[in-house]
């Protein structure tokens, strides 16, 4: 009963999804406000019907109804209550059902939350979103219905992938997904703004918070899913290039650069063309990965789906979403023209290079991910790009952007004096200085490449700090009032000042995890001992354990150094009851210089295969993301982006009198 419930309920919302973005469009020209105002309750309906149908599959796998083939094909009696939730969205269709419950999700918070946005926008942004909504209802209910019934009902189901069955990858694609699809909301907002023909002041910063709040929850999402390739695939390290990796990436990049674009828009009244670009991109990132991870184009352990049917299905919404949307942007596009002039040495001279910067990164893994499928394609053979290729390209073409980021936040707008900004910044220099010359000192002749990245990663951390002692005038007033002024700075400049320090974390762990790590494969015996970077690994026995659905072979690894007891490894082999896939559950000491790593093996001969690894700095990557994401939802919880943004002007701009379709 509660499966048809739900099934009706996500056909009720398909219905719904079609009047709340044919009306408002087709009522617009007519200027009949009373049609246009039903996509605001229309998208309350919708999230309550999809909140429904989701509740209705949750519910079919909480008690392990094994009437719905998906329930069958991805649950399992045995399985720990939360795989059994997060059994609903780790497979394609439930992760399809969530994904639409998401967009259906921001659609109603712009209804509930967008009090002061101007009618028309509002209804329009709400139409666009539920277009979007029409296409993957139709995707889910055509082609990957979760509600499907089978016949022969079986005792029990084949289980969740082995690999899932983790905390990480619980919490991983919510987030993601609240990233990937937060993006959609910004190009609501680009569409609307297309179709109204005007883009100002007011339209960038009401895009602003949502464009932040999915660029905080896509890095939460990144992050966990990094945090979870770490521990769980047993190679120690934390990111692969793998191209369902730069699928999320990639929108994390183009929305890095529609945040600054859109500061520079409401500011100084300048790029708003280029703004609504960066919005549809954004999105058709989103998009993008979306369909390389469900069309079966690459394999990959991230991947849902390898049915070539769904994946052109997924396609056609891609072409018709982005292509759509570039034949509108081409049409009104040269009609948004700006009204802010800047020198190129300005506050707005260094977004801007700084969205070229990450758009021409946002190129570079663009090109990496696809060039594969391209060459296969057209059946040129079987290429790979991984690591090598984006450490010469891709680190090259970041290193101005992080170099520039200790400098932008000192300028001024519309014009900045460079030479005077560069001759106060002795402090980050010297610093700076220190810092390679402390790291040649520590870890001698292994390598430019550690030099280059410490001493880039001091150069952002103290020019941030630097930044901020600027702005509350540290030793130029008395302390007090500099403490009153640090009190005093509005949450969005604590946001970027502290998402800047902690990339600056971030590159510092990956500086040390990428240049300095030491791995160490070998067959080793009860009782065998092998250094790594100083640190004394005793293999001291395996046992056999029952955990609540798989059976393992446990580890146990005595570490010490200096001849002193120093900590104790307990590292698992797990072999699941349903799905016969092995797993790696690698054994972590964390310390703040660097994670004591070891993973056992198969057995060969009279011992076990074992790798042990010392990967320095690896927590600063941790921590600084944390920052990242902790500078993000500071920022959002700005007061200016709760009170909503400022007035519109009555008179509108000549290009777009009568152009308000």
């Amino acid at each position: 009963m509660y499966v048809e419930i739900g099934h009706f309920a996500l056909v009720l919302a398909l219905f719904v999804a079609i009047v709340q973005g044919v009306v408002p469009l087709m009522a617009a020209p007519m200027g009949n406000k009373r049609w246009m105002g039903i996509a605001g309750p229309a998208s309350i309906a919708q999230f309550l019907l999809l909140c429904v149908s989701f509740a209705a599959l949750t519910h079919a796998f909480v008690t392990s109804d094994f009437s719905v083939l998906n329930v069958v094909k991805n649950s399992h009696t045995d399985k720990p209550m939360l795989y059994k939730v997060s059994g609903v969205w780790g497979n394609h269709e439930g992760s399809m059902l969530l994904w639409v419950l998401i967009l259906a999700t921001f659609g109603c918070a712009v209804q509930l939350f967008g009090r002061n946005l101007p009618a028309g926008l509002k209804n329009r942004t709400l139409a666009v979103q539920a277009l979007i909504s029409v296409g993957f209802l139709m995707f889910i209910l055509f082609t990957s219905n979760p509600f499907e019934r089978v016949l022969d009902v079986p005792v029990n189901g084949q289980s969740l992938n082995p690999l899932l069955q983790d905390p990480g990858l619980a919490f991983h694609p919510p987030f993601l997904y609240l990233g990937y699809v937060g993006f959609s909301i910004a190009y609501s907002f680009a569409i609307a703004a297309l179709i109204e023909g005007r883009v100002d002041a007011s339209w960038a910063r009401w895009v602003r918070p949502w464009t932040l709040a999915a660029w905080t929850f896509l890095t939460i999402g990144i992050a966990l899913g990094s945090w979870w390739a770490y521990y769980e695939l047993g190679w120690g390290g934390w990111w692969f290039w793998d191209p369902v990796e730069n699928a999320s990436f990639m929108p994390w990049l183009a929305g890095t650069a529609l945040l600054h674009s859109a500061v520079v828009v409401e500011k100084r009244d300048a790029l708003k063309s280029w703004t609504i670009f960066l919005a549809i991109i954004a999105f058709g990132l989103s998009l993008l990965g979306t369909f390389l991870v469900r069309s079966g184009v690459l394999t990959s352990v991230h991947a849902f789906a390898t049915d070539p049917e769904r994946g052109v299905f997924i396609l056609i919404l891609l072409c018709i979403a982005i292509g759509g949307s570039f034949i509108l942007y081409a049409v009104r596009g040269p009609s948004l023209v700006g009204g802010g002039l800047f020198k190129p040495v300005s506050r707005e001279g260094a977004l801007l290079f700084n969205n070229w910067i990450l758009t021409t990164a946002t190129g570079v893994v663009l090109l990496g991910t696809l060039y594969p499928l391209f060459i296969d394609v057209i059946g040129a053979g079987k290429v790979s790009v991984g690591a090598p290729f984006y450490n010469r390209v891709f680190i090259p073409i970041m290193t101005p952007l992080i170099l520039l980021m200790a400098l932008g936040p000192l300028m001024s707008w519309k014009r900045a004096d460079a030479p005077a900004i560069l001759s106060r910044l002795y402090l980050v220099y010297g610093t700076t200085l220190f810092a390679v010359l402390l790291t040649f000192f520590l870890k001698g002749e292994e390598g430019w490449g550690g030099y280059f990245g410490m001493g880039l990663a001091t150069w952002l951390a103290v020019g941030t700090l630097y930044d901020l002692a600027e702005r509350i005038k540290l030793l130029r007033v008395p302390f007090g009032d500099s403490i009153k002024r640090l009190l005093r700075q509005p949450r969005s400049t604590w946001g970027m000042t502290i998402a800047h320090f902690g990339l600056a974390i971030v590159i510092a762990g990956m500086t040390g995890a990428g240049n300095w790590k030491v791995e160490s494969i070998q067959v080793m015996k009860f009782g065998d001992t092998v250094d790594v970077a100083g640190y004394n690994y005793t293999f001291e026995k395996v046992r056999d354990i029952r955990g609540p659905n798989y059976n393992a072979l446990e580890g146990t690894f005595k570490v010490t150094k200096n001849g002193k007891p120093f900590t104790t490894l307990l590292a698992e082999k797990r072999e699941y009851d349903t799905g016969g896939m092995p797993t790696t559950e690698a054994a972590i000491y964390p310390t703040i210089w660097g994670d004591l790593y070891a993973v056992v093996g198969d057995k060969s001969g009279d011992g076990y295969v074992t790798r042990l690894y010392w990967n320095p700095l690896v927590a600063w990557l941790w921590g600084g993301a944390g920052l990242l994401m902790l500078g993000g939802l500071v920022s959002l919880s700005d007061r200016r982006h709760r009170i909503g943004a400022p007035k519109r002007s009555e008179q509108k701009p000549a290009l777009t009198q009568g152009a308000q379709a």
